[in-house]
């Protein structure tokens, strides 16, 4: 099934700027769309029409920094009819508007990301530690000295901002305070430091890696160790949407 899984998510990546549905991707596969779309979650971690929406914004922020078309001509040339529903969802899952995003280089330019943690909003609250273990072809694709971007997220995916977050230093292990209760993932997303901006903000390869399974954070705060193992991802892989560097930048 997991072949099939990885097909379905090609036809979503290679028709993503077309109106897409599930009886069409059932269709490419073979299956029905109840089938399709419980499987597709199960493998990817997230509904098909949610993958689908993260190519198309992803493919938007390409655009963005690539020249100077009109926010409502990158709208429609990803598949959106309404461009106050693709600014209002690019924000949620970005966490920038367009516009702020589109000026990101620049910002960058004066504001270089640093070694830094972002605190949860539980005062007192769970601390999660760990180490992130680098493949080969992982440490072969970001070069020396990467800029290692560990986050704990509400969902399966790099969207919107982290509940808790931080920039790895060169210890090779992190740190995340003040967690408040609940069912998290902790994700990892490594870029190469030597890159520009563009490059940090949509790489072309990425490189990534999440816990095995969900952190779960009981009410009262304890102490919990999750090691996250990171590889290079997939073309087809959904990719990290929230704006990185900015959250660690000075």
């Amino acid at each position: 099934m997991y072949l099939t899984i990885v097909s379905a998510a090609r036809f979503l990546v290679e028709h993503s700027d077309e109106p897409v549905t599930l009886h069409d991707l059932a269709d490419h596969v073979g299956y029905s769309p109840f089938h399709v779309a419980r499987s597709f979650e199960r493998y990817v971690g997230m509904p098909p029409g949610q993958f689908l929406a993260a190519h198309r914004f992803q493919r938007a922020k390409q655009m963005l920094l690539a020249g100077e078309d009109k926010v409502i001509d990158i709208c429609n040339a990803v598949g959106f009819s309404s461009v106050g529903t693709f600014t209002t969802r690019f924000v949620k899952v970005v966490g920038l508007s367009p516009t702020d995003f589109r000026r990101l280089p620049h910002t960058l330019a004066d504001r270089q990301p640093r070694p830094v943690s972002v605190r949860g909003p539980q005062t007192d609250g769970t601390v999660i530690t760990g180490a992130v273990h680098l493949s080969p072809a992982a440490r072969t694709s970001v070069g020396p000295s990467p800029a290692v971007y560990v986050g704990l997220f509400r969902r399966r995916a790099a969207h919107g901002v982290p509940v808790a977050g931080t920039l790895m230093g060169p210890e090779g292990y992190f740190i995340l305070m003040d967690v408040p209760p609940g069912a998290f993932w902790l994700l990892v997303s490594v870029l190469a430091s030597r890159a520009d901006a563009p490059g940090q903000l949509v790489p072309v390869t990425q490189v990534v890696g999440a816990a095995s399974r969900p952190v779960l954070v009981p009410e009262r705060p304890v102490s919990l160790v999750r090691d996250v193992s990171v590889d290079v991802a997939p073309d087809w892989f959904a990719p990290v949407l929230v704006a990185l560097p900015p959250l660690a930048a000075a």
